[in-house]
């Protein structure tokens, strides 16, 4: 097999498993409101039981990057989809709160391999980075988007339980698929396009807590708006609508974010990465304080925007990793990046069912609103320190 048509087919694996990825991780939220109807539990109680998944979703990450190192990228990505698809069957058959949580924390776990792992992939496999980094993220924003929408329908008309058993044997597919059709990991690209090049710093430790901080907080808007957004709509559109029309609402709102991501992807090969940081990081507050304050259609834009901001600057975070941290350390930087955003972000699920008892989704919507203002914080504080960074030009990242 050519290095051609070894990268192409990797990175469609890629893409598809980045959807699955977040597809499947948000089945639960929406699917726990057709579980308390049939159980008779509260939202908060049943979505409690999501902690131990979203904290093993970044926690877990640490040592992917590692273990891909020791193991083989390709061998890491197999195990992602097999394990994927049995721990969904598993959430399937559990009918007891402890079996929930067990299951969905083994789904976190398996979850966890992807970030790291795919993310390393596809920068190694990339022809034109910005342009692969946008159409990744598209792809794993659809996964999320499309989540709530396909979850809501299949739970209607097939029972929650189906909302699992289908998403975990296309998973068990896919996997059977890429054992057969990429037989390792390849080369990376040599004569990749879209200023790929290693950008050098002055001073490299200052911006890594910086970015750290930047990280960390972004998880926690990420993860309390992606995970309660089914909820809010249900709670606050002020429209009494079934259950498949909530979701396929929430599928809306993220579709925005897809668009965002898209765009992102092509800006990133022709701006600089610091700028379009600050931009995005202050469409986040603006967007949670608008969905905090108001109901019916003026929500509905708050949390689009919200999302729009929050998906494309996945797309910028990703390319920062790629393009200030060499090739050698990179598998192990984008572990320690979602290590910092999911793990910390994962506690989200316990606050989210706390804030939620004590005012509601409007103090849900004003805590997310907080942690934007300092990923917006940070930005700044990134776009002022990468000024500094020396004129000369450094040697290529591959």
């Amino acid at each position: 097999m050519s290095p051609e048509t070894l990268s192409k087919r990797t990175l469609l694996f890629v893409n598809a498993a980045h959807a699955l990825d977040h597809f499947v991780l948000l089945i639960y939220p929406t699917a726990v409101i057709a579980i308390a109807a049939q159980t008779g539990l509260s939202y908060a109680e049943l979505i409690g039981l999501a902690t131990g998944a979203f904290v093993a979703f970044g926690l877990c990450s640490l040592p992917m990057g590692w273990l891909s190192d020791r193991f083989g990228r390709r061998n890491m990505l197999a195990v992602f989809f097999l394990s994927y698809g049995l721990s969904c069957l598993g959430v399937a058959s559990a009918s007891q709160p402890m079996a929930f949580a067990a299951w969905l924390l083994v789904l976190g776990v398996a979850s966890a391999i992807y970030h790291p792992v795919g993310s390393t992939m596809l920068v190694n496999h990339a022809r034109q980075l910005g342009r692969d980094l946008g159409v990744n993220a598209v792809w794993g924003n659809l996964g999320a988007a499309s989540a709530a929408g396909v979850t809501a329908l299949l739970a209607a008309s097939l029972g929650w339980r189906a909302a699992f058993v289908l998403p975990g044997l296309v998973c068990l597919a896919l996997g059977a698929a890429f054992l057969m059709l990429v037989p390792g990991d390849g080369e990376p690209h040599a004569n990749r396009t879209g200023k790929a090049d290693l950008i050098p710093l002055s001073r490299p430790k200052t911006l890594l807590v910086v970015f750290a901080i930047a990280v960390i907080a972004g998880g926690m808007t990420f993860n309390l708006t992606t995970i309660a957004l089914p909820k809010i709509l249900d709670e606050r559109l002020g429209l009494d609508m079934p259950l498949a029309l909530i979701g396929s609402l929430a599928t809306l709102v993220f579709i925005f974010g897809a668009g965002a991501q898209w765009l992102m992807g092509r800006l990133v090969d022709r701006y600089t990465l610091p700028a379009l940081f600050v931009g995005l990081a202050l469409l986040q507050p603006i967007g949670l304080v608008i969905a905090a304050m108001t109901q019916g259609i003026p929500l509905l834009l708050g949390l689009t925007l919200t999302m729009t901001a929050i998906y494309g600057q996945v797309v910028v975070n990703d390319a920062m990793v790629a393009r200030y941290v060499p090739a050698q350390h990179r598998a192990k930087a984008f572990s320690v990046r979602y290590f910092l955003g999911f793990t910390v972000s994962g506690f989200v699920v316990p606050m989210l069912a706390v804030l939620h008892a004590q005012g509601g989704f409007g103090l849900v919507l004003g805590a997310a609103a907080l942690f934007g203002l300092i990923v917006w914080a940070a930005s700044v504080a990134f776009y002022w320190l990468a000024q500094s960074a020396p004129a000369k030009q450094a040697a290529p990242a591959e």
